[in-house]
């Protein structure tokens, strides 16, 4: 488990129960929010020290009403997995329109434009950033607009990362640095990384649901 270098193991198993005790938050989530103000520690690993702490009998939760996804597939397939399929469907449309639109055709190929952009300049690396950051970015931020901006802002300067390695990569190969393997590389980065992410989200949110939303009495 990944602390702050602040805090032993002993000294937040102490901190959690101390803040149950006086601050009593209604629920896990408010829970987890008070420790991330005392110790900047990321909620991920709050979440599996809370789940620890349940599993030794030391604090208790009551059910879920409503159960999370026991299956990959099926969390997938959910609402909560929709902006995988809106990154996946984007970079698949935005390939066929590069190879269907031709460069002379006005005004459509400013459709192209624009698609081409977003591909190249932002799913990649939002897809890299949502495989290392399933739930929060890794800065302190004030409130969830302010994530937004910041996962934006990393999604830019990953994609800027992302492709040029790509075409380098493409130049030692017996394709090179043409239209159609750049493309086709791109895609498959992003499906891979967008899937790679869904299934991290799915693992840490499968974690979490462990932890039911209310104390007990």
């Amino acid at each position: 488990m990944t602390q702050n270098p602040t805090f032993s193991e002993k000294q937040l198993v102490q901190l959690i129960l101390e803040t149950v005790k006086a601050q009593k938050p209604e629920t896990t989530r408010q829970l987890v929010q008070l420790m991330q103000e005392k110790t900047e520690l990321p909620s991920e690993e709050i979440t599996r020290l809370l789940i620890q702490l349940e599993n030794e009998d030391l604090l208790h939760f009551a059910k879920k009403e409503t159960p999370f996804p026991l299956m990959p597939q099926a969390y997938i397939f959910s609402k909560k997995a929709l902006w995988y399929w809106i990154t996946v469907a984007l970079a698949i449309v935005t390939t066929i329109v590069v190879f269907v639109i031709p460069d002379d055709a006005y005004p459509v190929v400013y459709v192209r434009s624009a698609l081409g952009i977003v591909f190249v300049l932002f799913l990649p690396g939002y897809a890299l950033v949502k495989t290392l950051f399933p739930s929060t970015v890794p800065f302190k931020v004030a409130d969830e607009n302010m994530e937004t901006i910041e996962r934006v802002a990393l999604s830019l300067g990953m994609s800027l990362a992302l492709v040029p390695i790509v075409g380098l990569v493409l130049n030692y190969t017996p394709w090179g640095i043409r239209l159609v393997p750049i493309t086709l590389s791109l895609l498959a980065l992003t499906i891979v990384l967008a899937t790679a992410a869904v299934l991290r989200e799915y693992q840490i949110k499968a974690q979490a649901a462990k932890i039911n939303t209310k104390f007990l009495n």
